[in-house]
């Protein structure tokens, strides 16, 4: 139960069985993504073939193989547990793919024994270790008919949707802050706990940044406990998915092993020279993957001397078992003018830059701000960034080498205030004062308005979301107006634009994108076929306005999970009228910048990147996808 902004419970992190791995899973990705693909779909031979049948015989369809070293990864520890850094070593993949009609999947030749592990909903998991030689299997999988064993292998969706906390917007609520880095409703979560277990466990995810309001704090322990148990005792209130839907076929998912069971393996990007960069949040690293030769290469980020575990938000993760991070690397984009990489560090007042072909960091400083957060970058060659914390937008001018800070507006004095001293609460919070849990919180979040997601239209504009405050805006570069716009839906947090212009914008506390055009065009809302509701991320699609949507960037092309979906309306904007803000422009020195970001839009659960193959089929339903990319931050 925590913030966006806040790191993993480490009771949560200490149970995961394996270290982050980055999901690549495959359709409709171009250009950029084809040289991604290559190792996937261009395999030299299939020289494994397996079938997977009932027990009388009959193939079963879109079932999931996943082949893996029997050994399991082979990795380099020497640094603390992590690998060397600057030294490129080869990894092995996992892969994972979808019987067709036949019950039959391929795989590409090994040279070392493999295991393969599979799954189909409503049979038993089976898992196999051939001799190396093996080049035909052949394997029945059992039903499942033990409703309690059914019910557990449901996705943590299910779960979180049959979850009664006794009304509507209490839900919606808990899931606003309680899903924020972490599932509601998997294995970990939904075991036994008393009511004081719960309480201990909000206490300290509050302290990680969860907003949840003081009465919830209070009501929600009992009721978290009961309801867990009701749906343990009671498996028939959990609803089915979906069946996972014949287009899985076309799909091939590739992860490669990155940090371990303490990683944060956070925001990612497809860089220019082809190579994936991927920021642990956690231990303050940076990993460049190879998918052509699976050469994988880490990179420290460097401290300061003198600076303390945490950074400015060192409190927060004083009993969090082991991590190395003065930085928590965040989001990452890159120039198109010179390759370099930028990384905002959200616990501290800086910009980090990495140059890929020297492999050197420059840190660079700001004067102010808190918490740097989602990172882009305009036509001009400017950084963009929300400052989540301390309710700013950021722009670094690579020409001038200056900051310059944009001070959104606020609900009233009270969050005023409380914005202007988030510093101060932190310093306090470092020196051991709980005020984070002293403080009393609304279901508002007021004083943490939190602008999360960012980017820039076509024309030029800036375009955020503030999450806890139901309300997107947009920056005039030239003039430094700011329009503040309320959205018709609660918790819009990532967005997108597409080459039209038109942004897209996921509704955080519920399934369903909203595609927001301009200040004088209705939202549509792609209520996505989702079954049953309880995830917390959904995912545009296509631009085309026949059947499918995509969402990108300036060429939308290089974002290319496709959904079909049913698009309906829902209304106009709120009657309230947009808000043009005239803020407070500050100016501070600063060096460098970056260009475009080319990162990925994430489905996956922490330590998974996805992205699509161009010649796969189309993905019919995001629940299809539910178990194999379960969460996301």
């Amino acid at each position: 139960m925590r913030h966006g902004i806040g790191h993993a419970d480490h009771e949560d992190i200490m149970r995961r069985k394996s270290g982050g791995l980055m999901r690549r899973a495959t359709p409709g990705l171009q250009r950029v993504s084809i040289t991604l693909m290559l190792l996937a779909c261009s395999a030299p031979s299939f020289a494994t073939h397996l079938t997977v049948t009932d027990p009388a015989g009959q193939p079963l369809a879109t079932a999931m193989v996943r082949e893996r070293p029997a050994a399991g990864p082979q990795l380099d520890t020497s640094d603390d547990g992590y690998p060397a850094p600057g030294v490129a070593r080869t990894v092995a993949p996992e892969v994972t793919r979808f019987s067709d009609v036949t019950g039959r999947v391929e795989f590409a030749e090994r040279d070392v024994s493999m295991e393969y592990l599979v799954r189909k909903p409503g049979y038993q998991d089976l898992a196999i270790k051939p001799a190396i030689e093996t080049r035909e299997l052949s394997v029945s999988l059992m039903p499942e008919t033990d409703p309690i064993r059914l019910a557990e292998a449901k996705p943590a969706s299910a779960w979180l949707g049959a979850l009664d906390l006794g009304d509507r917007d209490t839900k919606l609520h808990f899931q606003t802050q309680c899903t924020f880095c972490h599932q509601q409703g998997n294995a970990f979560i939904r075991m036994e706990r008393t009511p004081e277990a719960w309480g201990d466990i909000i206490h300290r995810m509050q302290r990680y940044g969860a907003r949840l309001s003081s009465q919830d704090q209070r009501a929600l322990p009992e009721r978290l406990s009961a309801g867990y148990r009701k749906l343990r005792e009671n498996p028939q209130l959990l609803a089915d998915p979906l069946p996972w839907s014949p287009a899985l076929t076309g799909i091939t998912i590739t992860e490669w092993p990155l940090g371990d069971i303490f990683s944060q393996v956070h925001d990612m990007l497809v860089a220019a020279n082809g190579l994936v960069y991927v920021a642990d949040n956690i231990q303050d690293r940076l990993y460049e993957v190879d998918p052509e030769t699976n050469q994988v290469t880490v990179y420290r980020i460097p401290h300061r001397e003198g600076e303390r575990n945490g950074g400015l938000l060192a409190a927060r993760l004083r009993n969090f078992p082991k991590h190395d991070s003065t930085s928590n690397a965040h989001s990452l984009a890159e120039s198109r003018v010179d390759g370099h990489i930028f990384i905002t560090p959200s616990a501290q007042r800086r910009l980090v830059e990495f140059d890929p072909a020297t492999k050197a960091f420059t840190l660079h400083e700001m004067d102010e701000g808190f918490y740097p957060h989602t990172i882009r970058v305009d036509q001009k060659d400017r950084v963009w960034f929300t400052v989540a914390l301390s309710n700013q937008v950021a722009m670094f001018d690579r020409t001038t080498k200056r900051f310059t800070m944009y001070d959104l507006p606020t609900r009233g004095f009270r969050e005023w205030l409380n914005v202007r001293l988030i510093g101060v609460v932190f310093k306090l919070m470092s020196w051991g004062v709980p005020l984070a849990n002293w403080l009393p919180v609304d279901r508002q979040a007021t004083g943490t308005p939190l602008p999360y997601g960012i980017d820039i239209t076509p024309d030029g504009k800036v375009w955020f979301a503030r999450l806890h405050t139901d309300e997107i805006g947009s920056i005039d570069p030239d003039s430094g107006k700011i329009t503040m716009i309320a959205t018709p839906f609660k918790g819009p947090r990532r967005l997108r634009t597409d080459a039209a212009g038109k942004l897209w914008i996921t509704a955080f506390p519920r399934v369903g994108d909203r595609a927001f055009r301009s200040r004088d065009e209705p939202v549509h809302a792609l209520r996505l076929a989702t079954e049953p509701e309880g995830r917390r991320h959904a995912v545009c699609a296509q631009r085309r306005p026949a059947a499918r949507h995509r969402v990108g960037q300036r060429q939308p092309e290089r974002f290319a999970l496709h959904l079909r979906h049913r698009e309906r309306d829902v209304g106009q904007h709120s009657d309230a009228a947009p808000r043009d803000v005239h803020p407070r422009r500050r100016v501070r020195t600063g060096r460098h910048g970056l260009h475009r970001d080319r990162a990925l839009p994430r489905l996956a659960r922490r330590g998974r990147a996805v992205h699509a193959d161009p010649r796969a089929a189309a993905v019919t339903n995001a629940a299809h996808l539910e178990h194999l990319c379960v969460d996301s931050h």
